[in-house]
């Protein structure tokens, strides 16, 4: 690190946990966030804040009037432009330092499974479930650690899914076959701090798994209710009869 990063993250080196080492670890990462909308958005704006050194930012989406209530990484100047154009453009005005990918498009299994391999964590901000189960399964066969997170209505959830480890779940395992949009924001809605909160669970997630430190949500999943402002932890096993990450059960 030069005099100026040890400047800026000054903060962080000084905890033990982190360190000169750890944020140097942080620096030559490379994190995937797969949707830039309520989850992704404050994820992201920590991510680069942290000094995560590559950020790939994945999204088919434009910014619309009706996410600026909640999506916090674009702006009224931003309406009809692509959210990873705009993510991008805020990302940089944070930290210029860090380098950026953009990707604009719905990716197929395939380049998942190429980009995956140049990853080290990968953040699962979506709102559908095929874009989910197909991220799920190129983590699993890249040995990628997947940050889950959910939110709608006034509840949220985060899970880790970490396939280095033969004992860890997978997304499968918690959720074995559901309708895409089953549950969504649209139909159902969503308080803008909910997202707010889980999108930053994911952040802190990420940079745990990349410096190595503290206990990780592998094998459990957090919920928050925001209505009582309760959170609940949930051991999540393995499911054997799980088609994703045990492809010989199905």
């Amino acid at each position: 690190m030069n005099d100026a990063e040890l400047l800026r993250y000054n903060r962080q080196i000084m905890l033990p946990e982190i360190d000169i080492e750890g944020q140097e670890r942080l620096l030559k990462s490379t994190i995937a966030i797969v949707g830039l909308g309520g989850l992704g958005a404050p994820a992201a704006l920590y991510l680069a804040s942290t000094g995560v050194g590559h950020i790939i930012l994945i999204d088919d989406d434009v910014v619309e009037e009706t996410n600026l209530q909640r999506q916090i990484v674009h702006f009224e100047s931003n309406l009809t432009q692509s959210k990873v154009s705009s993510a991008a453009q805020t990302l940089k005005s944070i930290n210029q330092s860090i380098n950026l990918t953009q990707i604009d498009h719905r990716l197929s299994a395939s380049e998942y499974s190429e980009l995956l391999t140049t990853v080290d964590v990968a953040l699962d901000a979506t709102d559908n479930a095929d874009s989910r189960y197909v991220l799920n399964s190129a983590c699993i066969a890249t040995k990628t650690p997947l940050v889950s997170g959910a939110a709608v209505r006034m509840e949220g959830q985060v899970a880790v899914f970490d396939s280095r480890s033969e004992e860890s779940p997978c997304y499968g395992c918690l959720y074995r076959d559901i309708e895409d949009d089953a549950l969504n924001c649209a139909e159902n809605g969503v308080a803008s701090p909910v997202v707010g909160i889980i999108g930053c669970i994911q952040a802190m997630e990420a940079i745990k798994l990349i410096v190595g430190f503290g206990d990780t949500l592998t094998g459990y999943v957090l919920y928050l209710d925001a209505k009582r402002m309760e959170f609940k932890k949930f051991k999540l096993g393995r499911d054997p009869n799980c088609s994703h990450c045990h492809p010989s059960s199905s």
